[in-house]
This record gives structure tokens, sequence and C-alpha cells, in this order.
């Protein structure tokens, strides 16, 4: 089997331009899977503060500070802090919440799907802004 390089060239423009990290391409018998690592300033700042800090104190894969228990994205998608524009937000700094409770919701393909709390706890941190993306693992929520 020949290799289309130019196939190839095309994912990796596409990568670059729709700010990807992993694309997935197949047609019929062909199955090509291209991506990128992302070096940049911040993931250099991020070997700097964890030189920094405590060992109590952890920085995950997002370059995030957390001590605390963490309640993560389930889904790669956008987060919204209230069930509709306007509306009470889920969760407040302070709240207390049991596990289960809605923290956010994540949207994915026009599904809202709900983010419940992994363990009981007073929520410490809201890590993301309402309507910003979200990765899969991102840490949304840190709670006490």
């Amino acid at each position: 089997m020949k290799i289309d390089k130019k196939l190839i060239k095309e994912l990796t423009d596409y990568l670059n331009e729709f700010n990807l990290t992993e694309l997935e391409y197949g047609n019929n018998d062909l199955k090509i899977k291209v991506s990128k690592s992302i070096s940049n300033k911040s993931s250099q700042s991020t070997d700097l503060k964890k030189s920094t800090r405590t060992v109590a104190e952890k920085i995950d894969e997002f370059g995030e500070v957390s001590a605390g228990k963490k309640v993560t994205s389930p889904i790669i998608g956008t987060a919204y802090l209230a069930p509709e524009p306007g509306a009470k937000k889920f969760v407040e700094v302070g709240k207390k919440i049991k596990k289960g409770d809605t923290v956010m919701i994540v949207e994915a393909m026009k599904t809202m799907n709900h983010v419940p709390a992994t363990s009981d706890g007073t929520v410490k941190e809201i890590c993301i802004q309402d309507g910003s993306p979200v990765e899969f693992g991102q840490t949304l929520v840190i709670l006490d």
C-alpha cells in the first residue's frame, strides 16, 4: 500500500486550521490518525510552577493547581454553569454539595450532559468560565 502524503499533509493542515490536537480519517479499509503535542509557553510556566509548589499541591495536565477533590469533565464540549441563560447557577464557591449533585452541564453535539459531583464537599473553586470549551479530563470544580 502506498502512503498518500498529500492526504496526510491535508489532515495536518486541518489540525492547525481548526486548532485540534488529534484527527482521525477513515475510508473503506484505510484509517489515518494524525495528532500533535502542544508545547508552548504555558507548558513551560507549568514546569516552573511545579518546581515551586509544595508537595501537597498538584498541577494536572492542564496546568491547574489543585489541592482537594476534583470534578473533571467526562467529555469534550462546552461547559455551562446554569441550566439556561440567566438561570441560577448549579454551584457557587462555598456551597456544600453531595455526591451526585449536578455541578454543571457539558454540551456535546447538541446533547446536554449533566456532570455529577464525585463526592460530598464544599465548592472551593470553579475552574472554568460559563460557556467555555472543555477537554476530556479537564478539572471543572475543586471540592474541599
